[in-house]
């Protein structure tokens, strides 16, 4: 049925034979017995012309078309696969290594040259007639017949085809009940044929050449990387590989798509660092927060979509090896982006082997806000906050909030803003999912007395230690600078990433909340005055929201471990995406 599709360009063939160097040939398939390799060969030179087999070595006998130049054979490739000819696994490959010829059966065997190291054939190929690309029409009836004659793949990548035309939503399942007639007939109609919903032979060709047109400017090939174990079809003319940065094999962008990317994922493990390589690959800033996203117990997708880029990564665990790929393309361009990874997912193949971690040196350019060569997504700003409900409510400053398009609590759970007193610099805000916290504030509403020793619980480094400093000081003062008991004055020197975090007394309870500097005020105060908004008037924000806060009982004092462990379970990192 192929050769009704294809019309295979004799000028290639007679510049290949005109030149012994040339050797390259596009390999179709390969058999690891020398029966089937001719059978299926056999298979092929009914519907393909000059189909030659050779035996590659170490057990395996290839079946191949050509030979070409090489850039004959990367024309060659591209027409036959955009006309659904040969498997989309074919490839370019170079005949200096062909031993023994098998195919066609009785031909000579191959005569190697010994300056070279070229096995060239005996006989040069005969110039190939062009035939028919399709019937000029077809009956219903005929119609009907010749689909009928379709194995199971053909009819799927019909519908495939369909789908992506759009004109298709159900399963990809071969059977052509009322939904596919329905897409055949929408997309007839559209294209100016009698909607009788079957395709004729020569619609099939016109609707699967237009599904593989797109990508022939691609350069679909196979990459095969050993060092991965990893095989699968990448687009060669919009990105090339880079380098190894374990667990990843890099391919980045070249032309004129710059954000495109693919990457091979390759490491030994169990079902745990699966989850870990879950949860890392959604932090990167190739994987936008939207998008749907899934995990089971050996395998998981992940699809991220922004404004700019579309991600597809997946991963799957088999035999502890953990291997997938991420493909990164430019938001907005589903025709290609589709056929790029059905294409990618089809061709997938696991080889023998994982990724050496230790395949690169340690580099002097490594970061802790990079992962293997990647840069992990950072929010464009973290302040502190704290527990205050078992429900998950969080208290912090209004200023981590300004110009927020997300907010997170410790990079993982999404929240919003409940309720925000600008005059007091208090936020109220509550996960988007049930959360259940380690501890909540124990809120001091009476007064500190002077001179007692106290610590703020925060982030001073935007989340980089992964846990709650400590920074201790003192109550100067029950009032602020203007006489207003609302606010304490502390002596310290926290950062600004402290700001919104919990001031604890020495046996752990919160007397009030950390503000930040004033910004842009006429007077320039000591480095070490510092102010918080008193725990009473948080409680006061509470009970108006209907949260019932959680009162201090008197306790001993707390060791610096315990009050340390008491922080890390109450104060949370708050971030602005």
């Amino acid at each position: 049925m192929f050769r009704a599709f294809i019309v295979v360009i004799a000028i290639f063939l007679s510049a290949a034979a005109a030149k012994a160097q040339d050797n390259f040939w596009v390999q179709i398939e390969a058999r690891q017995t020398l029966t089937s390799a001719q059978d299926r060969a056999r298979d092929y030179a009914r519907r393909l012309d000059d189909i030659h087999g050779f035996y590659l070595g170490q057990g395996f006998y290839g079946i191949f078309i050509g030979p070409f130049d090489e850039t004959g054979a990367e024309i060659a490739l591209d027409r036959l696969l955009a006309q659904g000819a040969i498997p989309r696994d074919s490839f370019v490959k170079d005949g200096r290594r062909f031993q023994q010829q098998y195919w066609p059966i009785g031909t000579r065997p191959a005569r190697a040259d010994t300056t070279q190291g070229v096995a060239v054939p005996a006989d040069p190929p005969l110039p190939v007639t062009a035939v028919p690309s399709q019937p000029s029409d077809e009956t219903p009836a005929q119609a009907l017949e010749s689909e009928a004659a379709l194995n199971p793949a053909e009819r799927q990548q019909l519908q495939k085809a369909l789908q992506w035309a759009g004109f298709y939503d159900a399963a990809i399942d071969g059977a052509f009940g009322r939904g596919t007639r329905a897409a055949m007939q929408g997309w007839q109609t559209a294209n100016g044929y009698d909607p009788s919903g079957v395709l004729t032979t020569a619609q099939r060709a016109a609707l699967l050449n237009a599904y593989n047109a797109v990508l022939a400017p691609l350069r679909m090939r196979v990459a095969l990387d050993e060092a991965s174990g990893i095989q699968m079809q990448i687009p060669t003319a919009a990105v090339t590989f880079t380098e190894y940065q374990p667990p990843f094999v890099k391919f980045e962008a070249m032309g004129d798509i710059p954000q495109a990317q693919v990457l091979f994922i390759s490491q030994t493990g169990d079902a745990g660092r699966l989850q870990g390589l879950y949860e890392v690959l959604q932090v990167l800033d190739v994987v936008p927060p939207e998008g749907p996203r899934q995990i089971t117990g050996d395998r998981f997708v992940i699809e991220g979509i922004n404004d700019n880029i579309h991600t597809y990564a997946t991963a799957t665990l088999q035999d502890e090896a953990i291997k997938g790929f991420l493909f990164v393309w430019p938001a907005g361009d589903d025709a290609r982006r589709t056929r790029i990874l059905d294409e990618m997912q089809g061709s997938f193949m696991r080889l023998d082997g994982t990724l050496d971690p230790d395949i690169v040196p340690p580099s002097p350019t490594q970061a802790i806000d990079m992962v293997a060569g990647l840069s992990v997504r950072q929010p464009r700003l973290s302040r502190s906050g704290f527990f205050v409900s078992q429900d998950g409510h969080v208290v912090t400053t209004p200023a981590v909030l300004d110009e927020c398009e997300r907010i997170t609590l410790d990079r993982d759970v999404t929240a919003s803003v409940l309720l925000t007193d600008l005059d007091l610099g208090v936020t109220i805000l509550t996960p988007d999912v049930p959360t259940t916290p380690m501890s909540v504030a124990a809120l001091e509403t009476g007064l500190p007395r002077l001179q007692d020793r106290v610590a703020v619980a925060g982030y001073p480094f935007n989340g980089i230690l992964g846990a709650p400093t400590l920074t201790f000081g003192e109550v100067v003062d029950i009032r602020d600078l203007t006489d207003d008991t609302r606010f304490h004055r502390l002596s310290m020197l926290p950062q600004s990433g402290d700001a919104g975090g919990p001031v604890l007394d020495d046996a752990g309870a919160v007397i009030g909340m950390l503000l930040p500097d004033k910004t842009g005020a006429a007077q320039i105060l000591p480095e070490d005055v510092k102010f918080t908004v008193t725990a009473a008037e948080i409680a006061q924000l509470l009970v108006s929201q209907e949260i019932a806060p959680v009162t201090a009982t008197p306790t001993p004092p707390l060791s610096s471990v315990a009050l340390t462990r008491r922080a890390a379970d109450l104060a949370v990192l708050v971030s602005c995406w």
